[in-house]
């Protein structure tokens, strides 16, 4: 890689509007190796001093929009909940799996090898909630699609400031410092993260070159960010 590259790794994000995505942009700020291209449905409100191209368009043409983000690499961020998707499990999958793997197809499409996606800790294919079944489709499904690098994140309870009104979450944040203290062995990974962690074990990330499929969670995801170069 040549030291231009280095100073400009262009990063195609789509999810930008949701908790990660904007922790991801704010993070950039202070990043000049790193040039973030959103793709979005709509216009928001960027963080002041950030230097990024937003494209807009509806998700039907986010292939269009990826390939012209002439990034090569891909983290997705997308994600909705039951109460946003008006509890329709068509809905639901619409976004979480079936935007998710198009997303991905149009990523390959465009020549990007190396994707980073936003999961959730428990994503099973036999849980019996359908948020953490649905995760787990769409990691089948981007596993099987054989990407150069697959870095699957899988997050527990994110901690951070969302735009939306979330109250139960809200609490569950408030609590959730000392909730934290009473998980250990393997309950540790369903420990809290901040947002701006996991923005910042993604930008770790785009800088890992080995080849594979990657899970990470819990401590993981710490030690992503201890091993950084």
């Amino acid at each position: 890689m040549s030291e231009l590259d280095f100073e400009q790794l262009r990063i195609c994000l789509v999810g930008a509007t949701g908790l990660i995505g904007r922790s991801v942009i704010e993070a950039s700020v202070a990043r000049s190796d790193i040039r973030v291209i959103g793709v979005a449905r709509r216009e928001m409100v960027l963080p002041y001093g950030v230097r990024m191209e937003m494209l807009l368009a509806d998700p039907a043409n986010w292939a269009d929009a990826i390939a012209a983000s002439g990034a090569k690499i891909m983290v997705c961020a997308l994600g909705t909940t039951w109460n946003k998707a008006n509890k329709d499990e068509a809905a639901f999958r619409a976004v979480d799996l079936e935007l998710v793997l198009a997303c991905a197809r149009g990523a390959q499409a465009a020549g990007i090898d190396h994707l980073i996606v936003v999961s959730s800790v428990g994503a099973d294919l036999a849980a019996k909630q359908l948020y953490l079944r649905v995760k787990a489709e769409m990691e089948q499904g981007l596993s099987r699609m054989r990407f150069r690098r697959l870095d699957i994140l899988r997050p527990s309870l994110l901690r951070g400031h969302r735009d939306e009104s979330r109250p139960l979450e809200r609490i569950a944040q408030i609590l959730a410092p000392l909730a934290d203290l009473a998980l250990h062995g393997k309950y540790r990974k369903y420990r809290s993260i901040r947002a701006e962690t996991m923005a910042q074990a993604i930008f770790a990330l785009t800088r890992q070159k080995a080849a594979g499929q990657f899970m990470h969670e819990g401590d993981a995801i710490h030690y992503v960010l201890r091993r950084r170069g």
